[in-house]
């Protein structure tokens, strides 16, 4: 079984936007990749910065004892570095049995393909990536899709004429990764769904908030909020947790597109349980990554 102790067959995709944190060098993705090397799972940590890809990459073998830890390039802000991650893959690695949808930033500014940036890197570019890679995962099943959502999602709105738009405000990017983070749960709500029957399952996750360097690249303002609340988070290793029990915890597949706090089922905000809501954002995504007609 995938995800019974011996899991030396399986292989793991985890996005990482960033490898160093504030607590120890060490985001939630890293952390995660550590804990399912150790389990003896073949891991692609899929970064946009190569440097610090490869150090995180030496860093999980080092901690991990597995060399079956391996760095891709993938840049969720470029719909064609999504592509070509995905082709690479393909043509490279015969099994994906666990896909988590890890990276996600807070930043202002407008992607090259016209998005607001962090829409795209926090739901679209996660949208596409998991679109490419669905059918290896019916492949190899049983199979598993774990997308980080927050808490901060009862903040969010998806407002068609505006959510994927890029604009003015030192509130922005706040306000765009609340968004992002209500659809990261309407995608796995909606994609739950569409894979009945088929043996792969997909959960939204709230890691808690955990000191890590999303901030890292935003207005020197938010810099400093999400630094004066360091005492009040929990460092990654906690915080990898409830990523880690939805990729490998055994009798949860019958919670597929549910949402997870503290490796416990919980219902989201009222906005996030919609589900002809979710149907309209899925539509709305195909069409913005031209996946439709």
């Amino acid at each position: 079984s995938l995800y019974a102790v011996d899991i030396s067959i399986t292989m793991v995709v985890c996005t990482l936007s960033a490898t160093k944190s504030l607590c120890g060098n060490a985001g939630i993705g890293k952390a995660t990749a550590v804990d399912l090397a150790r389990r003896g799972a073949r891991v692609i940590l899929a970064c946009r910065d190569k440097a610090r890809g490869e150090s995180a990459m030496y860093d999980i073998r080092r901690e991990s004892g597995n060399s079956e830890v391996i760095l891709m390039i993938l840049d969720l802000a470029s719909l064609s570095s999504v592509r070509d991650f995905a082709q690479t893959f393909l043509a490279s690695e015969p099994r994906l049995d666990i896909l988590i949808n890890n990276a996600g930033v807070v930043k202002g500014g407008q992607t090259a393909d016209g998005f607001d940036l962090v829409f795209q890197v926090n739901h679209l570019g996660h949208f596409l990536l998991t679109h490419l890679l669905l059918d290896q995962l019916k492949r190899c099943v049983p199979s598993r899709i774990v997308i980080l959502s927050s808490g901060m999602h009862f903040f969010g709105k998806i407002d068609f004429q505006t959510i994927h738009k890029s604009g003015e405000g030192m509130w922005k990017p706040i306000q765009s990764y609340c968004n992002s983070k209500l659809a990261n749960i309407l995608h796995a709500r909606e994609l739950a769904k569409r894979l009945e029957g088929t043996n792969v399952t997909c959960y939204a996750v709230h890691p808690g908030s955990v000191g890590t360097e999303i901030g890292y690249s935003c207005s020197w303002w938010l810099c400093w909020l999400l630094y004066l609340v360091q005492a009040f988070r929990r460092n990654c290793d906690a915080g990898a947790q409830t990523s880690i029990y939805c990729a490998t915890e055994e009798g949860i597949e019958s919670l597929s597109g549910g949402y997870f706090v503290d490796c416990h089922l919980l219902e989201p905000w009222s906005k996030a349980r919609d589900d002809q809501l979710a149907k309209k954002l899925w539509e709305f995504s195909e069409r913005l990554l031209g996946l439709t007609t």
